[in-house]
């Protein structure tokens, strides 16, 4: 057989040498060896699988009363708070005396302190051990330093002193100050109501059929018709009384047997004439006078007129300053002295020719018929109040002065107080009990105000003493301008509320609450309240 040539021949294998084959073996015993032993690792922690069928029980997080942690002598939480406050001092301490380096790494633990227990009043749960230990350490540290740089214990006491009684007097100031700014906010005059009445008065000057038709209601015979039922109102403010008397007219079983008799001042007169001219609410009758009307309202007769006249009365209730920075400031204000205010004290002498008459308040809302008052026997008394004592704070002590001899020898301190804003009275037993001269005799004892500070209530506690005769509650359901917390059903049932307080309903700080009840008789339909924005 013929042999190929060499370039045709098949090449021979080459073996791999020994020590090769002995090092690949090696690998991959190692290699096996580690799947093995990972492969058992993930075995060993590889969550469990969870029979459905079967039931597992967890164990709810038990959550801690946080302020019970608080108060633990033995809690973490009790001793960071402790530590905490401690630091605070020093932080004042040391800003003092100019460290201010101490101050900050201070200030910055207790931030730790706080962002600590906060977390933990969050989530409901103990601090630990491991959680508390580094921050109470730190502050350890810190308040060692501070106690190494002679802020001891009694500097400590004298500086936490002075810094308290500053703040007390800081807070007394702040008193003071709110109170201010809180009455200034309750007497004054909303933009929007003072564009409403510039506009009625600019309608009032421009329109002369207004003035003719107000002078023809003054003839009408309905004013003096004691078959009618008769309303007083004495007011400066146009819109709360338009809300008086629509809310009345509203609830009335008939509206056109209502007579009201409005009195505002000589500012207001065009405004509240005018609207009652131009808006008919449901057939009653509206007669606006002015007050600078009664010329028989004078100092001669009048000893509330005679104390406004005099300089020392002025400056009490309408200077603007004050050495006694404590003084009670709603006593100071002005519209409890008002003439307007105790001209409830007058009614026999504006309404001469009526026997019965229902006075209410311009900050009211009626919300039932009340005619059925004036069916109310009095039993000879001259006024039907709703009594006010169901606590002890209501009652006569409360208003007066009892420790004067004037007020101790007459009046009995635990007779039941009453409150005005709805009362039914009686004129004739008015005029037969001579009432308006009780009125000037306490105000003439009271001309150094001594038996009372001010107001028309402390006055007519006097004056209708033993001639009060107690209505129900339902009638005048009274605190919607400074209790938040009156039971809804006790207003429902309500004939009148009142929003006697601060808060009046057409102020921005009336109770939002109660304040649909009072804006729900606002006719902002009108053009005038539209643009002057009541909304």
């Amino acid at each position: 057989m013929r042999r190929r040539a060499p370039e045709f021949r098949r090449q021979s294998r080459r073996r791999l040498p020994g020590w090769i084959w002995w090092l690949l073996g090696i690998f991959l015993v190692v290699g096996l060896m580690l799947f093995v032993l990972h492969h058992n690792q993930k075995e060993q922690f590889r969550p469990p699988v969870i029979d459905k069928g079967s039931e597992i029980e967890e164990v709810p997080h038990e959550k801690v009363n946080f302020t019970e942690e608080l108060l633990s002598s033995t809690s973490f939480a009790r001793q960071l708070a402790d530590q905490m406050t401690l630091a605070k001092a020093y932080v004042i301490l040391a800003k003092e005396h100019g460290n201010l380096q101490l101050a900050w790494e201070l200030s910055s633990q207790i931030r730790n302190c706080q962002r600590l227990l906060s977390e933990g009043a969050v989530s409901g749960r103990a601090i630990t051990q491991e959680e508390a230990h580094p921050i109470i350490s730190r502050l350890a540290r810190l308040i060692y330093k501070a106690q190494d740089s002679h802020y001891d214990i009694s500097t400590t006491i004298v500086t936490l002193k002075s810094h308290a009684l500053a703040l007390e007097e800081r807070a007394k100031a702040a008193i003071v100050q709110s109170a201010e700014f809180g009455q200034l906010a309750a007497e004054s005059l909303p933009k929007n109501l003072h564009c409403l009445t510039v506009k009625l008065t600019e309608e009032w000057l421009q329109n002369p059929k207004h003035r003719s038709r107000s002078e023809e209601h003054r003839n009408s015979t309905r004013l003096v018709d004691n078959n009618l039922y008769h309303f007083c109102i004495f007011s400066d403010n146009v819109l709360a009384t338009s809300v008086v008397i629509n809310s009345t007219v509203s609830n009335a079983n008939h509206p056109q047997q209502l007579v009201f008799h409005v009195v505002t001042d000589r500012i207001h007169f065009g405004a509240m004439s005018t609207w009652f001219l131009i808006n008919d609410f449901k057939g009653c009758t509206v007669e606006v006078r002015c007050i600078d009307e009664f010329s028989w309202l004078n100092a001669s007769s009048s000893p509330l007129v005679k104390q406004l006249s005099e300089i020392e009365t002025q400056g009490y209730y309408y200077s603007g300053g004050s050495k006694n920075v404590e003084r009670e400031i709603k006593f100071h204000n002005p519209k409890f002295v008002s003439l307007l205010n105790h001209l409830r004290f007058y009614i026999p002498q504006i309404l001469p020719n009526l026997e019965k008459v229902v006075f209410l308040d311009d900050d009211v809302v009626v919300q039932k018929d009340l005619t059925q008052l004036f069916s109310i026997e009095l039993h000879g008394n001259v006024i039907g109040a709703v009594e006010t004592c169901l606590e002890s704070f209501h009652r006569y002590h409360k208003y007066l002065n009892f420790s004067h001899p004037t007020i101790s020898s007459k009046i009995d301190p635990h007779t039941c107080g009453w409150a005005f804003g709805m009362n039914i009275f009686d004129l004739i037993a008015w005029k037969k009990a001579n009432a308006t001269s009780l009125y000037h005799y306490w105000q003439e004892q009271n001309s150094d105000l001594l038996l009372w500070r001010t107001g028309t209530l402390p006055a007519g506690l006097l004056t209708f003493y033993g001639l009060m005769e107690p209505l129900d509650r339902r009638w005048h359901v009274l605190g919607l301008g400074y209790d938040v917390d009156i039971d809804d059903r006790l207003i429902e049932s309500a004939a009148v509320v009142h929003y006697n307080g601060n808060m009046k309903p057409w102020l921005k700080l009336a109770i939002r609450r109660y304040k649909y009840i009072w804006e729900r008789y606002v006719n902002f339909s009108h053009p005038y309240v539209r643009e002057c924005m009541l909304h």
